[in-house]
């Protein structure tokens, strides 16, 4: 999987659109889960994406500190359903990590993860603070990486 991080005016229209259909593919049809994914904070992200024969099967959206939660913060982590097995979750997270560690300059990233994926994220260096809570009727819970 190659990676690539690009900010919004950076895209290409194949690669904004296959962005958006990877989040609908997985958030909204496989997680069956009606919610607003263009929420108006694409412009101001970072994309982190990941390409397989220039298939996007992989991405993240990586925020400075204040453009989305008072730390920098990683969120609509998603990988295409029939790429999970090779690993590309943990690829995708540990390049969004380092961006936000070297392009940033901060340590503490912040991320709202849904429950299910708790061992996960914990596995890289995340730490649940707070109760769980329902964000579009998923359980999710704040997690921080310091």
């Amino acid at each position: 999987m190659n990676i690539s991080i690009k900010r919004f005016n950076e895209l290409e229209t194949s690669e904004l659109y296959g962005v958006l259909q990877l989040r609908s593919e997985v958030f909204v049809v496989e997680q069956d889960c009606v919610y607003q994914d263009l929420d108006g904070k694409d412009e101001k992200a970072l994309h982190v994406i990941g390409k397989k024969d220039e298939e996007i099967v992989a991405y993240t959206r990586v925020f400075a500190p204040g453009d989305y939660f008072a730390e920098a913060s990683i969120g609509r982590v998603v990988v295409k359903q029939s790429q999970r097995k090779y690993g590309y979750g943990k690829l995708i997270m540990e390049a969004s990590i380092k961006e936000v560690e070297e392009k940033l300059g901060t340590k503490t990233i912040r991320i709202s993860a849904q429950t299910y994926l708790l061992k996960f994220y914990s596995s890289l260096g995340f730490t649940p603070e707070g109760a769980e809570y329902l964000e579009d009727g998923i359980p999710h819970v704040s997690m921080v990486r310091k």
